[in-house]
């Protein structure tokens, strides 16, 4: 059952907000703040699991709020800009929702949070030095796991953890997204982000400065556009 607190300078934002979150069954509380001051005192000092956080408001931003955190909740940011989404993902957030927000693409966020959050909670990890050229080991409390390479569309690094994704399914692992790009074969991957490690195979067209993995849209930093050009020349 999640605690929530959103935050939005527009009236209107948040009830659309408040609105799709009545149409879930798993909520606990929803707390709404339109004014960021007193939502930074409420998350300083209560237990909140999900913040939806607007960057453009009065004052302080979204983007320095979270700054304002010393161990920020998971993030989704709500915002009507898109160029936003390169600086949110460098301060770890899960996702980034573009208004105006549709259930279905708010859905989806939530799945997110709900995935990473229960995956978290299995102490996956990679098994380093059992590696092979195809695949490694992932050890899931007694069990071991063997991860193939090819399977592996991308890798998003999350505060201390990493969500690898598969074609299949997903997989939380503790560990940095630095820890995961030394372990897998640099010839089948690249980084493209300071957040993101994307499978070489699956990039087919960029568009702006994202890469497109059927619903997954994932940023591509300013220092890594020209190694995710040279993967795409490849192709």
């Amino acid at each position: 059952m999640l605690k929530i607190v959103a935050i939005d300078d527009e009236p209107l934002a948040l009830e659309v907000i408040e609105g799709h979150l009545k149409r879930m069954d798993d909520i606990h509380s929803v707390a709404l703040f339109r004014n960021a001051s007193d939502a930074l005192h409420h998350v300083k000092n209560q237990k909140v699991d999900l913040l939806l956080l607007d960057i453009e408001m009065p004052k302080i931003t979204g983007i320095e709020f979270l700054k304002q955190l010393p161990d920020p909740p998971l993030t989704i940011f709500t915002t009507a800009y898109r160029n936003y989404a390169f600086e949110g993902f460098e301060l770890g957030v899960i996702d980034f929702l573009l208004k105006p927000i549709s259930f279905v693409r708010f859905s989806a966020a939530m799945d997110k949070v709900r995935d990473f959050i229960t995956l978290k909670t299995q102490d996956t990890r990679l098994e380093s030095g059992e590696s092979a050229p195809g695949f490694i080991f992932v050890k899931s409390g007694v069990k071991r796991i063997k991860l193939y390479f090819e399977q592996i569309t991308h890798i998003q690094g999350l505060k201390d953890y990493a969500i690898i994704h598969t074609k299949e399914e997903k997989i939380v692992i503790k560990g940095s997204i630095k820890m995961v790009q030394d372990m897998f074969p640099q010839a089948l991957f690249v980084r493209v982000h300071k957040s993101f490690l994307v499978a070489n195979a699956v990039i087919k067209r960029l568009e702006r400065n994202r890469i497109v993995i059927e619903d997954h849209q994932i940023p591509i930093g300013r220092s890594y556009r020209e190694d995710v050009e040279k993967v795409l020349k490849m192709h």
